[in-house]
């Protein structure tokens, strides 16, 4: 009886969840859980802190932006159906050898769905609970949502520094201009900001960045947009 109450309570969880994957499909989220981690760390050192979040529409988002972003966290976005189980068991094996190494190095082997998924409803915590329901989330989103939609959410809510969510306030924070202007090059430093974007608020001129720049640069004329 308790193990059919238990199943019970987890199918009606997961179909509260897609119920809110719907929700998003048209709906713009106010806040993430990512956004109200962030929010409490920052506030613990200054209780008025504030985090910069501003939602624009798809056609107000920079189309260099869209694909400097799919040329540095997800090559094959168009064309997947949201998870790749290849990049996912490279990105372990990579984390676990540089674990029996004693280093820090880790490598995602996440989709901007599963990204989306983790950001949208989840946290940055690392367990295999929260991966599996990341994956049970990517798709949800991929089966309720467009590539485009998926792509607007993310660029939204993704974070771009300490206090900034979002492409409109990342282009407002580091070029003072809007999510529609940014430049190829704007762009593709934005992209490569994003696997540790408060540390890279902060060491803007890293050998790394600049590199990763450059890379993601050559690439953007081969990226095709949703």
């Amino acid at each position: 009886m308790a193990i059919a109450v238990l199943i019970a309570g987890v199918l009606l969880y997961q179909c509260l969840l897609f119920m809110m994957v719907l929700w998003y499909r048209v709906n713009a989220p106010r806040m993430t859980p990512v956004m109200e981690a962030q929010l409490q760390t920052l506030r613990v050192q200054a209780p008025d802190a504030e985090i910069n979040y501003q939602w624009v529409a798809y056609d107000k988002i920079s189309n260099n932006l869209k694909r400097a972003v799919i040329a540095s966290e997800d090559a094959n976005f168009l064309s997947h159906d949201g998870i790749e189980w290849a990049a996912i068991r490279q990105a372990w094996e990579y984390n676990r050898q540089q674990a029996a190494q004693g280093s820090d190095r880790r490598r995602g082997g996440s989709t901007i769905s599963q990204q989306l998924a983790k950001n949208l409803f989840l946290s940055n915590s690392r367990s295999y609970f929260r991966k599996g329901q990341e994956l049970i989330l990517t798709y949800m989103i991929e089966a309720a949502m467009s590539k485009e939609r998926i792509l607007e959410l993310y660029l939204n809510i993704a974070q771009w520094g300490t206090h900034t969510f979002g492409a409109q306030a990342a282009a407002e924070h580091y070029y003072r201009g809007t999510a529609a202007q940014l430049t190829a090059p704007q762009a593709a430093r934005l992209a490569a900001m994003l696997p540790n974007p408060s540390y890279y608020d902060k060491r803007r001129d890293s050998p790394y960045l600049q590199s990763r720049t450059r890379t993601i640069s050559a690439r953007l004329r081969q990226v095709p947009l949703p």
